[in-house]
């Protein structure tokens, strides 16, 4: 009798059912579902090939998605100084006035760390031209620590992805690279098993592009290195630009 009633108190608390078609996914593909009950929101572990990510479904964790967001994320053992950020441009635009009406404005005088790092990498970092994004131009905006790596990141499979992403008017997208983490955020409030699909795909596909990229540079930079520099590892040219202050935390 008493080995039941632990078994019973033990039980995890059910989902709701509003989370069905989350569980009857997870449990499809063979993923590991559990609810967060503090947060009112649920976590899926899963594997893409030898990395492991977390899905998280929940209240935003930022100001500018309203009501619940999908969070994804992998640790892809990517070089730690990378940081590269893709955004639908609605969000790119409404991110940049309210840098405009904080900062130029308002009373506020520098961007410091209670900026969401998304805000403070549109300033800090280096802007994709339309030329640079091509195809994807009309609907992302795209900056990053290396112009080169991202561009190698986006061209190619990923950039099909981002075209296929099931956006919809009034929820963004952020796709970011940060201290060797991919991470996806994605405003997302009725759950489906086709909408999870859906995003799980094009961040796999930026989880692998962005293992690409950075082997492609790592093997570009190791053929350079074999070459004579003009500048010393220590003594940058005059007037050359300092490197981006980097985010003191991981987005979350």
């Amino acid at each position: 009798m008493l080995d039941g009633l632990k078994r019973l108190f033990s039980r995890p608390a059910a989902a709701p059912p509003a989370w069905d078609p989350a569980v009857v996914w997870a449990e499809r593909h063979g993923h590991v579902f559990r609810p967060v009950k503090d947060e009112g929101g649920f976590v899926v572990d899963g594997q893409a090939g030898s990395l492991a990510w977390r899905l998280e479904w929940g209240p935003s964790q930022r100001p500018y998605v309203q009501g619940n967001e999908l969070r994804l994320r992998s640790d892809a053992a990517l070089p730690a100084d990378i940081q590269a950020m893709v955004l639908d441009r609605p969000l790119q635009l409404t991110m940049e006035q309210s840098v405009f009406d904080q900062y130029v404005e308002g009373v506020q005088t520098r961007i410091d760390n209670t900026t969401p790092p998304e805000m403070r990498w549109l300033v800090m970092l280096t802007k994709l031209s339309g030329n640079e994004l091509g195809a994807l131009r009309e609907r992302f905006a795209a900056v990053g620590s290396s112009t080169n790596w991202l561009m190698h990141w986006l061209h190619g499979p990923l950039a099909q992805a981002l075209l296929a992403a099931p956006l919809v008017p009034g929820q963004p997208m952020v796709l970011m690279v940060a201290r060797g983490r991919v991470t996806l955020r994605a405003g997302l409030g009725e759950l489906s098993g086709a909408a999870l699909d859906d995003w799980l795909r094009l961040f796999s596909v930026a989880l692998r592009e962005a293992r690409r990229a950075a082997e492609q540079s790592a093997a570009a930079t190791g053929a350079a290195s074999t070459r004579p520099s003009l500048w010393a590892p220590d003594a940058m040219p005059p007037g050359a630009p300092e490197a981006p202050e980097t985010d003191p935390e991981p987005p979350r």
